[in-house]
């Protein structure tokens, strides 16, 4: 998948989570890089914070910077100082304006392949703690979950007999007289999953 192949509810999807990471770690700014799955680059796809309504869009070679680094090894990094990091880009960091000290970054997985990279820069109170990174990874798989939901409903509208709405509606249609206390609970469930696919 493309990230030129993006719609609108992906975009959002994308700015909230960066948003929320920012926000989280009381960081300068926050990223999303996906990588292009035909040429390799690393493009930004969401950004909050320093350079939110510059960088969307721009793109850098595969490999570059400590994103790079994460996106190729599927590991996630945490450097406190990124002039003593090997993998730190200086003059990617000043083409887009703002060069951090501090950088933490975190793979997004799909089908055990690393299709992006959350990062966050300059978080406050940066001290190398292991929690925050562990706390940015399961960001970031929870991230990962959300953007796979996000794309199989849009796979499931080019292929209807895959629609996850009509496995809610024979689920539906297989609950007996939804009377019982349990079945009004299915159907709530279901109620509640038909208006997720709906956004």
């Amino acid at each position: 998948m493309s990230p030129d192949d993006f719609d609108g509810t992906e975009r959002r999807l994308l700015q909230s989570i960066v948003e929320v990471a920012r926000h989280m770690f009381g960081a300068a700014a926050s990223s999303i890089f996906l990588v292009d799955p035909d040429t390799g680059e690393l493009v930004f796809e969401a950004v909050s914070g320093e350079g939110e309504k510059e960088l969307v869009g721009s793109r850098f070679p595969a490999g570059t910077g400590i994103a790079g680094w994460v996106a190729a090894s599927g590991q996630p990094m945490v450097a406190d100082d990124v002039s003593s990091v090997t993998e730190f880009a200086h003059e990617a960091a000043e083409s887009t304006g703002y060069v951090p000290r501090t950088i933490m970054a975190a793979p997004l997985i799909r089908f055990e392949e690393c299709v992006g990279v959350l990062e966050v820069l300059d978080r406050a109170g940066s001290r190398g703690d292991l929690d925050d990174i562990e706390l940015l990874g399961l960001f970031a798989t929870q991230a990962a979950c959300g953007l796979e939901f996000l794309l199989r409903v849009r796979e499931s509208h080019r292929e209807p007999e895959r629609d996850p709405r009509l496995l809610l509606q024979r689920i539906s249609e297989r609950l007996p007289g939804k009377s019982r206390p349990s079945d009004a609970a299915a159907v709530r469930l279901l109620a509640i999953a038909d208006d997720l696919l709906a956004l």
